[in-house]
C-alpha cells in the first residue's frame, strides 16, 4: 500500500499515544505493557493495522485447520496490536455532530 494508501477525512490526523496493548504485570487492571507511539500519520497507522489483521486472519485459519494453539495465541496478540492502533486514532478524532 505505502504512499498510495489514501483515506479521505483522516489526512491530518496523527496517532496520539493513548492506544495500549498487552496485559500488565498486575493483570487486567494494571498499566499496559505496550503503547502506540504518538505522531504517526493516520494513513500509516491504519495501513499497519490492516497488515496485522491480515496476518491474524491467516493464523486463525491455520489454527483452525491444524488445531494449533500457538497460532491462535499469535493471532490474538496481533489483533490486540491492531485494536490499539485503531483505538489510538479514534481517540484523536473529533466527535461526530
Amino acid at each position: 500500500m505505502g504512499e498510495d494508501f489514501r483515506l479521505g477525512g483522516v489526512s491530518g490526523f496523527k496517532t496520539s499515544g493513548v492506544g495500549t496493548f498487552g496485559e500488565g504485570e498486575g493483570g487486567a487492571g494494571a498499566v499496559r505493557l505496550f503503547r502506540v507511539e504518538a505522531g504517526h500519520s493516520a494513513g500509516y497507522a491504519l495501513e499497519q493495522a490492516s497488515v496485522l489483521m491480515g496476518c491474524a486472519h491467516k493464523l486463525t485459519l491455520q489454527a483452525g485447520i491444524e488445531q494449533d494453539g500457538t497460532s491462535a495465541w499469535a493471532a490474538h496478540y496481533l489483533v490486540g496490536m491492531a485494536k490499539a492502533l485503531i483505538e489510538d486514532l479514534a481517540f484523536g478524532m473529533p466527535a461526530s455532530p
